[in-house]
């Protein structure tokens, strides 16, 4: 059984780990059916395309600096801006100079600080030699002298912690932007292409030319390094089989962290795919996996930044989620607080006291919609967890922070871990991280946000396996979902165990994603998996 001094052996035996999470996205995981080389006559005539160039400058602008909203709204000022912004779809670009493939070698712009645009469209052919490119995946890859952004159809996503896809990815180094899962034949897309002379900081006397550019087409779901893994599905009722289908594996994503946990999904915007965001407590850190396999680094020192971070072995972040107008909240362990992360980047502290005393280490977390937020506070985050000289509260609280005020409102629990709410929000269900007391309970759920008629909902502490109890989450038929000994717990409404999935590595926490809600997205150890399940699951 795993007491929590052995979690904390569990999280220096993987601090030593080797890491390849990092060499991910722009490492295609197989060799592409099919490549288009834009750079060609044969190329750019199949996708029936056209490039057209133009030369961009610098002007001075009217702006504002920062107001006290942080946004430009201050006093006016004067800046720079480039005279054409070409990424737009419909932009219009017929007067601009027509290139032939071989002219994209030529050097062009006017050389140290300068800037230009490509552009063309494309149109998914028939055939490519014997290949057919109906439901492919396709990448467009160009490597532009010596930094680029590219647009697709009018849009440039923007999110903390990408690296390279359709942003600048290095210098010289080739951008992979996935265009499209499900390509059809006739299909069009838009790219502008923004050129930039670099380094910025000591802009050099070459030029602006386009290196590479092409379309790599991949067979569908062979794009990105992820791979089924060895699954086992425990049935205990015939229930399960309507959730998870008979042969359904696991997919991992990537792996080599220290200690991965707290998942949240960022669905899909207008100018972005959704994205998987986790904390790895141990390496102060949080990810963002991107949906064509990129693993890049959201937040650094995303929990802890003190003199004595060396002392802590789970100094980061834990608990991620998402209030209803989708901004990030982390459970921070080293600075043992609740923050909120604004659209400005700024941060709001949610909660770090009570009682005028420090709290433990925010664990878990989730969100009411009404905003108001629940959190576990067991003290695993400390450098010597129960028996830290720094703990200041006599007990690990369940807490919740609505407009404004922090209430305790649960200390039945020596280790809450994991929380979530059921899909009608009426009952709160908390699991505890303890070897001699495994136990799911649940709660009452007041419109104050205080909690009524404890009782338990289901024992797993004389159940094989030595994992205690972690993640937790509800589906959309009220289903539990929760991390367990020997694996994930899934369990109806009414308290029945229906069954276990195993994988390679003991789960830890757990997010719906994708846009049906229907994937189920698993930290575990050094690794991130998901599966497919048959009902959506309960998201911020």
């Amino acid at each position: 059984m795993k007491s929590w001094s052995v979690l904390l052996m569990t999280a220096l035996a993987w601090s030593v780990q080797p890491s390849w999470a990092q060499v991910t996205g722009d490492v295609p995981g197989v060799r592409p059916e099919a490549i288009i080389d834009l750079k060609t006559d044969e190329g750019l005539a199949l996708v029936k395309g056209q490039w057209r160039y133009s030369n961009v400058k610098v002007i001075d602008v009217d702006h504002h600096g920062p107001g006290a909203d942080l946004a430009p709204s201050g006093p006016p000022n004067r800046t720079q801006d480039i005279d054409l912004h070409a990424g737009a779809a419909d932009f219009d670009d017929s007067k601009w100079e027509v290139l032939k493939p071989i002219q994209l070698e030529e050097r062009r712009s006017t050389g140290r600080l300068c800037f230009s645009w490509y552009r063309t469209s494309l149109t998914i052919p028939d055939r490519i030699g014997p290949f057919n490119p109906t439901g492919s995946t396709v990448v467009f890859e160009i490597a532009i002298d010596d930094y680029a952004e590219v647009w697709v159809d009018g849009r440039l996503p923007l999110v903390l912690g990408q690296s390279g896809g359709q942003l600048i990815k290095g210098f010289n180094a080739p951008n992979r932007v996935v265009l499209t899962r499900n390509a059809k034949p006739g299909q069009r897309i838009q790219l502008a292409v923004f050129g930039i002379n670099g380094p910025l900081s000591k802009p050099p006397g070459n030029f602006i030319w386009v290196r590479s550019a092409t379309l790599d087409f991949y067979r569908p779901d062979h794009i990105g390094p992820t791979q089924f893994v060895t699954t086992e599905i425990v049935r205990t009722d015939s229930a399960l089989d309507q959730i998870v289908a008979p042969g359904t594996q696991m997919e991992q994503l990537a792996g080599g962290f220290l200690f991965t946990e707290g998942p949240v999904w960022v669905p899909a915007t207008a100018d972005a795919w959704g994205y998987l965001l986790f904390s790895d407590p141990n390496a102060n850190t949080i990810y963002r996996w991107s949906a064509e396999g990129q693993v890049s680094v959201f937040r650094a020192k995303s929990g802890y930044s003190g003199f004595n971070a060396g002392d802590y072995h789970q100094p980061g972040s834990n608990g991620l989620t998402l209030d209803r107008t989708g901004r990030l909240t982390i459970n921070q362990h080293g600075n043992r607080r609740v923050i909120r992360v604004e659209p400005r980047g700024n941060i709001t502290v949610l909660a770090d006291r009570y009682d005028g005393k420090r709290l433990n280490s925010p664990n878990d977390l989730v969100y009411r919609s009404d905003d108001a937020l629940y959190f576990t506070d067991p003290p695993f985050g400390l450098p010597k967890v129960f028996d830290d000289p720094g703990k200041e509260l006599p007990y690990s609280g369940v807490y919740c922070v609505k407009d404004g005020a922090l209430k305790l409102v649960s200390t039945e629990l020596d280790a809450p871990n994991g929380i979530a709410l059921s899909p009608d929000e009426k009952t709160l269900y908390v699991n505890n991280w303890n070897d001699k007391r495994k136990v799911i309970v649940r709660y009452d759920v007041n419109p104050d946000c205080t909690l009524s008629n404890s009782r338990l909902f289901f024992d797993m502490t004389n159940a094989p396996g030595s994992d205690a109890l972690d993640g937790l989450k509800v589906d959309q038929q009220g289903n539990v979902y929760s991390t367990g000994p020997g694996g994930l717990w899934i369990l109806s409404p009414d308290g029945r165990q229906l069954g276990l999935i195993k994988g390679p590595e003991d789960p830890h926490n757990m997010t719906w994603g994708d846009d049906d809600g229907k994937t189920l997205y698993i930290t575990a150890l050094t690794g991130i998996y998901r599966i497919r399940l048959n009902i959506a699951g309960v998201r911020p």
